[in-house]
């Protein structure tokens, strides 16, 4: 089998979906250790965009085989696409080329360091961030891949300050992670997910298991103990490992890192780790949040004790807060698009029942004066039919709804008699306080009308439906109000809607 170089520099490679957020990243870690790239992907345009080209790297803009360079020595492709059906990966095969998946790569540069995989169903980019962010601030010599643009990292995926240690997140689909090689592993949450693949809940809980059985001797597992699967893990391999080093965080963690004197305020949580005085603050709405934070903490001291041989002092502690209390979130995670006549507009990747509650909690806490819509677009059939009624009751906290159609996923195709209207009757039976109002129909304006002097008498809430989301621009931007806060939701294309609601309430003035 063809092993992935070590050493990169002056070789060519091209990369096939160069616009995934993960593959944007790889670009940024290749590129610095000296290799020339091109790169391929559909025309679409996504903030990844901005970072290839400030790469400048040569992007074309569709696939076919012609793209492949002459002088490419090594092809790397998306776990989205296929040696089968890629045009460019069977040129790549024809001619002899070496080829790697994301994953495969991301596996390749562990080994290269000593390496920490952020594992869970949820949390990963942030605590990849957070990470990062504690890193940069402690000038550690390591490199930092998350699943997002990060505004610390200016703007970019990764944070490159040497190679002796690299922090990665790993993704459990099709067990990707398993190419990981990990010395830490931060297990966030495990629940059900990625049903295509995981039809139960143990199969997917068995494929973390299998995950941390993989650390090497005297590994380190670093846990959330607020959370029921990833602390089922950590038990079942607990019984066949006693070699590996067990950390737990949390608000129900004892230890060093367990969470006490929790407070929200507007605009910041604070808190304080186990038995110290030492209060930590963040300006990001939710408690989960909270745990990323501290997930970030418990690992990046682990580094430092590795390098330092020694845990944080008060200088490194003071630091550590100043650096939380910076950070600003990630790309689609609680991001903050601006706030417009009063209205404050948001965006989070969150698709997940259990995601989507804690956000939507989160911000309600944070902003509890504030009326909060959010527009909620599901991400593929699968996860949705599984998970139907646990993704209406997520959807309580927020004041009044917008859905959208479903967005499917590449890898299935639409279920009959299944769809977002679906999703749409559903919440108008679960909650019928709410008035409904389809915005396909023709009447939609008298609606609209009919609601808003109802909204003024009595402080009605709504729950909205259109199959696009930019299709319910205009009835969004009369029934929005100064103080709301409008959040977009899920892994869909309906972050869009809240870009141009920005968009046209600054040009109107």
């Amino acid at each position: 089998m063809i092993q992935f170089p070590d050493k990169l520099e002056g070789l060519h490679i091209h990369l096939v979906g160069a616009k995934g957020t993960g593959m944007t990243a790889l670009a940024e870690i290749l590129q610095k250790r000296g290799a020339i790239l091109t790169g391929s992907d559909v025309a679409d345009v996504f903030y990844t965009d901005r970072i290839l080209h400030s790469l400048g790297i040569e992007l074309f803009e569709n696939f076919d085989k012609k793209n492949l360079p002459i002088s490419t020595d090594i092809v790397i492709h998306s776990a989205a696409y296929s040696r089968e059906g890629n045009p460019e990966l069977k040129a790549a095969t024809h001619r002899g080329i070496p080829i790697f998946s994301y994953p495969e790569v991301l596996g390749a540069l562990s080994l290269h360091s000593s390496s920490a995989g952020i594992a869970g169903v949820h949390g990963k980019t942030t605590t990849a961030a957070l990470a990062g962010i504690l890193i940069k601030a402690l000038g550690l010599p390591a490199t930092v891949l998350a699943g997002s643009a990060i505004s610390n990292f200016d703007d970019r995926c990764t944070l490159v300050q040497g190679e002796s240690f690299f922090i990665a997140e790993t993704c459990e689909y099709r067990k990707h992670f398993l190419n990981f090689k990990p010395t830490w592993i931060v297990l966030t949450s495990v629940e059900s997910d990625h049903q295509d693949y995981f039809p139960t809940y143990e199969s997917i809980r068995d494929a973390f298991v299998e995950y941390v059985l993989s650390l090497p001797p005297n590994g380190v597992l670093i846990f959330c103990a607020d959370q029921k699967g990833a602390v089922e893990v950590a038990d079942i391999v607990l019984q066949r490992r006693r070699d590996i080093k067990y950390v737990e965080y949390g608000f129900l963690a004892h230890g060093k890192y367990g969470i006490r004197d929790f407070q929200t305020k507007a605009g910041a949580s604070s808190f304080i780790l186990g038995e110290s005085s030492f209060p930590i603050r963040i300006h990001l709405p939710g408690r989960h949040l909270v745990q990323d934070s501290v997930a970030a903490i418990a690992l990046v001291e682990q580094i430092f004790e590795t390098v330092k041989s020694r845990p944080f002092e008060e200088s490194e502690w003071i630091s550590v807060g100043e650096a939380l209390a910076a950070f600003r979130g990630s790309k689609r995670r609680s991001e903050i698009i601006g706030e417009y006549k009063g209205i404050l507009i948001m965006d989070d990747y969150g698709h997940h029942p259990t995601a989507i509650k804690t956000t939507i909690e989160g911000i309600k806490k944070f902003w509890p004066h504030r009326r909060l819509i959010v527009d909620f677009m599901s991400h593929t059939y699968t996860r949705t039919i599984a998970l139907q009624d646990d993704f209406i009751s997520s959807l309580d906290g927020a004041d009044s709804v917008l859905l959208h159609k479903i967005y499917a996923s590449a890898r299935e195709r639409p279920v009959s008699g299944f769809n977002g209207r679906t999703l749409y009757q559903k919440l108008c039976e679960h909650r019928p306080e709410l008035f409904p109002m389809d915005l396909e129909r023709d009447t939609r304006q008298k609606e609209i009308a009919y609601y808003k002097n109802k909204a003024s008498q009595d402080q009605t809430g709504f729950v909205a439906y259109s199959d696009e989301p930019l299709k319910a621009l205009d009835a969004l931007s009369n029934l929005l109000q100064p103080g709301d806060v409008f959040l977009t939701l899920g892994a869909g294309d309906n972050w869009k809607l809240g870009k141009a609601l920005a968009e046209k309430i600054e040009k109107n003035g």
